[in-house]
């Protein structure tokens, strides 16, 4: 992934903006209209000049009040036509633009499901939710004005220009003189202002992390009074943006400061010669009156090319921080061909306890063999080359209808052992397999239908209890066998039973609450596998042989592999493998491992590390 704080230059703005087509596509018609619509309405600013001038030099000259009063009619006219073709501008881009927004964010918000653990491991949430909020209103910004403006403005300098010239040619040559050191600031404030757009928008992410882990980690801030470090943290953050924000303030000053000098002084040079040449005789006091009229007129469309061009900056780098996680590669999956030649156990159904259709070798059937590890090694993505793999040529085979607990000392790797069953990561060495099948030529959603997850930390969502246990598949009817399951009678005695709102991240429950539902989830759509990582660990003795007791009878009807720290989780497996330093070092029943490992005993003794590396 490309650095996210480094605000370089990579393309140009044209070509970043371009990059919008396919969203803009479907609505350019409207835009195409809008951009018209603007510039018939600009255009007819510049008529009214030619109005002044005809009454100056008509009306007034011949002293005829009914002509001027004609010509204030006139002039009327062409301000209310204006006013309302602008309005029918905005109506035309406002509903199709928020469209625009809304469909960016969505596939925004699904690609990023889609993208693997790994990124999210690099990523800052902040960061993400800066763009999908902050940077897309940016964008829909820039479509709607300065997208249609620098258009406009553009086509109404280019006729204003004609204008000045066809009325005089001398005088308009001194307010073109402008043109071309205005060409060179514009071009280098566009550089500077771009670095300091990404900047700015980066330091936005960064505040918004720190912003989000502040109300998420409140309990923790409050706990060991960190109030003020975290406010110091803030507040350097809100004074590095600030710092950036008044430095394009600056910039931009300094552009419009010297956008509206440099024309004004033509426009006073083109006073002061026209009138010399009107007391002459050589103008008609109407054509000055036109011309100045025009210039002035011309006096927006030339001042808003700072404002404009400052817009589109920070659109541009808007649009290149979204394409930057849209650009990420979502998880591969296996290919048809790779899940066909497996035997096809990658399709029937995924829930309710059916089995896996067994795959076939040499035309005869294979028995179904749980899960396997065949060699199976694993180093993160983001880990230095030179060092050890976290998990290392990992042989061990879960028997169909086993359970088998993981044991280890912290750092062993039992917790990314774990991960790589439901493909949250994928094994960088060796292969898994479901049933004889390996699990890299199934689809990860095939995979994650059969497998289900309880992990150390449990997470519930700002939902209903019982859209939260759902999410693990089953039905309505499944929902209280799964409750009993977990000992989650306590969902009963809420407010609104399951269908209370547990708030966010749940932290409304007690941790073995949440722990409790975690289990239920993982166990209420009779996964063919089940993976639970250390999910006893925050419920009280007596609660947690009560879940146990409840377990055993799920235990019997899926395979298991259960991360366990203690012997009383050890007791729900069949047999047990021992794991240290990424490897697997015995396998046996709890018995014999006593009995024989020294490590082993020693860990069940109480007196190990208990934790996890990761």
């Amino acid at each position: 992934m490309p650095d996210i704080h480094a605000p370089t230059k990579n393309q140009s703005s044209v070509r970043t903006l371009l990059r919008l087509w396919p969203y803009v596509r479907p609505i350019r018609t409207r835009l195409f209209t809008a951009a018209i619509v603007a510039i018939v309405a600009s255009c007819l600013g510049l008529v009214i000049p030619l109005v002044l001038k005809w009454i100056v030099d008509g009306p007034v000259s011949d002293s005829d009040p009914g002509g001027v009063w004609l010509g204030a009619f006139v002039l009327l006219l062409l301000g209310v036509a204006e006013a309302l073709l602008f309005g029918l501008r905005r109506w035309l881009v406002a509903r199709p633009l928020a469209g625009v927004e809304a469909a960016m964010r969505a596939d925004l918000y699904r690609h990023v499901q889609r993208l693997p653990v790994a990124f999210h491991d690099r990523w800052a949430s902040g960061q993400l939710l800066s763009r999908g909020t902050t940077d897309l209103s940016l964008v829909r910004m820039f479509l709607a004005f300065p997208l249609t403006f620098l258009l406009v403005n553009s086509v109404t300098i280019l006729a204003g220009f004609v204008i000045l010239l066809s009325q005089e040619w001398t005088l308009g040559l001194v307010l073109i003189v402008p043109v071309l050191p205005l060409m060179i600031l514009c071009s280098l404030f566009e550089t500077r202002y771009s670095l300091a757009a990404r900047k700015a928008q980066d330091q936005v992410g960064d505040l918004t992390t720190v912003v989000e882990e502040s109300v998420l980690g409140i309990r923790i801030i409050k706990g060991f009074g960190r109030h003020r470090s975290q406010s110091r943290a803030f507040a350097e953050h809100a004074r590095g943006l600030r710092g950036t924000e008044l430095h394009k303030a600056r910039l931009l000053a300094a552009l419009w400061g010297l956008i509206t000098t440099i024309p004004e002084l033509a426009i006073g040079a083109a006073l002061v010669l026209g009138t010399v040449r009107v007391a002459d005789g050589d103008l008609s006091a109407g054509t000055l009156v036109a011309f100045l009229s025009t210039a002035l007129a011309l006096r927006w469309p030339v001042d808003s090319i700072g404002f404009l061009l400052a817009m589109s900056q920070e659109a541009a780098t808007a649009t290149e921080r979204f394409f930057e996680a849209m650009d990420e590669r979502e998880e591969e999956e296996a290919g048809a061909g790779a899940a066909s030649g497996s035997g096809g156990a990658a399709s029937g159904s995924g829930s309710g306890g059916a089995v896996v259709p067994a795959p076939r070798r040499g035309g005869a059937p294979v028995a179904a063999d749980g899960l396997r590890f065949e060699g199976v090694s694993f180093r993160y993505p983001d880990a230095p080359d030179d060092t050890a793999p976290v998990l290392d040529h990992i042989d061990l085979h879960i028997r169909s209808g086993e359970t088998m607990a993981i044991v280890g000392g912290t750092g062993s790797g039992k917790t990314t052992l774990t991960a790589l069953v439901p493909r949250l990561y994928d094994a960088t060495g060796g292969r898994i397999t479901l049933d004889g099948v390996d699990i890299a030529t199934m689809p990860r959603e095939r995979v994650r239908e059969l497998v289900a997850v309880a992990f150390e930390e449990p997470t519930l969502f700002s939902a209903a209890v019982g859209e939260n246990v759902l999410m693990g598949g089953g039905g309505p009817e499944d929902l209280d066998r799964a409750l009993d399951v977990a000992q989650a009678a306590f969902v009963r005695e809420l407010p609104h039973g399951v269908d209370t709102q547990v708030g966010e991240q749940g932290l409304s429950l007690s941790g073995g609450q949440r722990q409790r539902l975690a289990l239920a989830r993982a166990v209420v759509g009779r996964p063919r596998f089940l993976v639970l990582d250390d999910p006893l660990s925050a419920l009280d003795v007596h609660t947690e042989a009560r879940v146990e007791a409840a377990l055993r009878d799920v235990l019997r009807d899926t395979t298991a592999l259960v991360v366990a720290h203690r012997p009383s989780t050890v007791m729900l497996a069949d047999r047990v493998a021992l794991l240290s330093g990424g490897r697997v070092t015995a396998v046996g029943t709890h018995q014999e491992l006593l009995r024989g490992n020294a490590e082993y005993a020693w860990l069940m003794s109480g007196e190990g590390d208990e934790g996890e590396n990761r």
